[in-house]
């Protein structure tokens, strides 16, 4: 079997984010369900136990015992299966701290938070117990607990399941620190071996310490068979009396001399806190004297929680005080004036007790306890001299209020007698709804359709998700969590914002590019211009830089070259006539000037270049040239002096 690590996908299902833990029988790991897109806690099966038959049927079997347990205070479980020649179990994940991390950082804790967290685990033994499901392995490393203190027990890896107990005679199964006496000798197990478990965890939870270690787990097996622990006051003097006696009564040797349930348990427990709030540390209530009545002592176990309650008259004559008896030999020859003695005592007591029998009990007014927590409840009825019965029903109204009370407040009922309180267990769980993908005011109203409520509201960026539409709950969808439970949103604020590439000056096809790269759509606009390259970017929209949404488009001009035209004949004609005529014809024009004396010339173009006729860019310039006009400067006349005449005489006369 490959060893799975951060980034395997087991059954093509569930991705491992990191690792949370390992146990004896299994690793544990964080997990993602890709098809539902919720965080697990995935238990792979060692490989060395996945051969085992035993242990595999035993890790297959608490899958089926857990999956059955739905309640606030047991983790459940998703699914189960098979990876790579091992087994694996998804289970809810619980964020928090296990209850021996907590013990290890803040032990001892204070007395009430102590009985709080006891009773929430005795909540979950109780619901297991009555599914026919014992733990066998109840432990602070399998309690999970969370920022509020809310409590969630797991792993029932070895629990029993109606009449499959896979404990063979003789083997021990469970914890040495943890192990009652039953079970830690082999013997068959039962509910209240997990109640021992719980008062183990108690005394825990109160000292800092277990009642019995030692460096070998055998060693630690026979003190829990053998030895009374230490009382929880000698190791830590603040614990009140009230709860040590709770506390010693779950640690009995004997399993029929401790809580007869978890209920029985609970309600003892709740009745010391109820003491502890009141302030009446150290003393034995009459709630104490209700709840924990006549708790012998097992074999080498400890002192009984409390004294019992008072016991009832006896059905027997008060002792008789006879005269002087006559002498031996008279007793012996006439038996009769004992006969008479006996009849008489046994008139007396007759009598005693059809008075006691038939004396009218009186009745007391029954406390209004409803809206009151079970603790408070408990120890006014107590006080009030009645003994109190608890049925748990699922309700909105908080964990552990008192909704109804039979017979109700303020009726008269004979003193002695049980008043039944019905009390809250919370609003139970339910499965959180996928809403992502939904716009945020439709996933609020099918969260509260669900029982649940909106916490905060997160905007993150998401390439995915249309802005305002949700992109993930936490906790995540399918979750089954407390009714009640703020659910976190987060909502997209649109695709990520990024800078635009400056892709000025580069060739379109690089700018093309370099856009879509970026993840970008690209428009082109050409734009004609001869004062770049043709195919050159001229510009950008939004500008290099600019921070936009992922996916925007962004408009690039690119230069396109001008077409050309021939330039037009405009010799001969005035200036404003030139310009009028070039630009029509797509070119710009500027000009020149030339002096010249001729009048007639004066604002006449002269010349233009390109010369006409020619071809140019259409949009480049045409240089005209103007004629000036200049008048010339006057000229003086010049005076001839007249000269003589020469006269030549030829040569060469005859």
């Amino acid at each position: 079997m490959t060893e799975a690590g951060v980034g395997a996908v087991i059954d093509g299902r569930y991705r491992i984010i990191s690792r949370l833990g390992s146990g004896g029988m299994a690793d544990v790991f964080l997990a993602e369900d890709e098809q539902l897109g919720r965080k697990i806690a995935l238990k792979l099966l060692h490989r060395r136990f996945s051969e085992d038959p035993g242990f595999v049927e035993r890790f297959r079997r608490e899958a089926r015992s857990a999956g059955g347990l739905q309640h606030p205070n047991v983790v459940g479980v998703y699914d189960r299966g098979g990876y790579d020649g091992t087994y694996y179990i998804a289970m809810e994940y619980v964020p928090g701290r296990s209850l021996k991390q907590l013990i290890r950082e803040e032990a001892p804790l204070d007395p009430v938070r102590a009985i709080d967290l006891a009773i929430q685990i005795l909540r979950a033994a109780r619901f297991a117990h009555r599914h026919g499901v014992i733990h066998r392995d109840l432990k602070p490393h399998n309690v999970i607990v969370d920022e509020h203190d809310h409590v969630k027990v797991t792993d029932f890896g070895i629990a029993r399941a109606g009449a499959s107990d896979m404990t063979e005679t003789g083997s021990i199964m469970g914890t040495a620190q943890y192990l009652s006496p039953e079970q830690a000798q082999g013997h068959a197990v039962s509910a209240s071996s997990d109640l021992y478990a719980v008062a183990v965890v108690l005394y825990e939870m109160l000292t800092g310490r277990v009642p019995f270690d030692a460096d070998a787990a055998v060693t630690i097996a026979l003190k829990h068979v053998s030895e009374a622990p230490t009382a929880p006051t000698a190791v830590n003097p603040a614990i009140p009396a009230a709860l040590e006696q709770v506390v010693m009564w779950g640690l009995n040797k004997n399993p029929s001399d401790r809580p007869k349930s978890a209920e029985e348990f609970i309600e003892a427990l709740a009745s010391a806190r109820a003491a502890i709030v009141a302030g009446a540390h150290g003393e034995r209530t009459a709630s104490m004297v209700a709840v924990g009545a006549a708790v012998p002592v097992g074999a080498g176990g400890p002192s009984p929680p409390a004294a019992p309650p008072p016991a009832p008259v006896p059905l027997v004559p008060p002792p008789v005080v006879p005269a002087a008896p006559p002498p031996e030999d008279e007793r012996r020859g006439n038996p009769w004036p004992w006969v008479a003695l006996i009849v008489a005592l046994l008139i007396a007591g007759g009598a005693v007790a059809a008075y006691l029998l038939t004396r009218p009990t009186p009745k007391v007014t029954v406390p209004n306890v409803v809206g009151e927590q079970l603790g408070t409840a408990s120890g006014v009825l107590q006080n009030a001299g009645f003994t109190v019965g608890v049925i748990d029903v699922t309700s909105l109204r908080p964990s552990g209020t008192v909704i109804r009370e039979d017979p109700p407040g303020g009726t008269k009922a004979p003193k002695g007698s049980k008043v039944t309180l019905t009390v809250s267990s919370g609003p139970g769980s339910a499965v959180l709804p996928g809403v992502i993908g939904d716009p945020l005011a439709q996933a609020e109203a099918t969260i509260r359709a669900a029982h649940f409520k909106v916490g905060r509201v997160s905007r993150q960026s998401s390439g995915t998700y249309a802005s305002g539409q949700v992109i993930s709950t936490d906790p995540p969808a399918g979750s089954s969590l407390p009714v009640g439970t703020k659910i976190d949103l987060f909502v997209s604020s649109g695709p990520p914002k990024v800078a635009v590439p400056d892709v000025t000056g580069e060739a379109e096809a690089q700018a093309r590019s370099t856009l879509t790269g970026a993840g970008f759509t690209v428009h082109v606009t050409p734009q004609t211009t001869s004062s770049a390259a043709a195919g050159t970017v001229l510009s950008e929209s939004p500008a290099g830089g600019t921070q936009v949404p992922q996916g925007s488009t962004v408009m690039i001009a690119v230069a396109k070259a001008p077409s050309t035209v021939t330039v037009p004949n405009v010799h001969g004609q005035t200036a404003a006539d030139a310009t009028r005529t070039l630009k029509h014809a797509g070119f710009q024009v500027a000009q020149q000037q030339k002096d010249v004396t001729n009048k007639s010339q004066n604002g006449i173009v002269l010349s233009e270049s390109p010369r006409h006729g020619t071809t140019a860019k259409k949009g480049s310039t045409v240089t005209i040239t103007v004629g000036h006009y200049v008048a010339p400067t006057p000229t003086t006349p010049t005076t001839t002096t007249p000269t003589t005449p020469t006269t030549t005489t030829p040569t060469g006369g005859p």
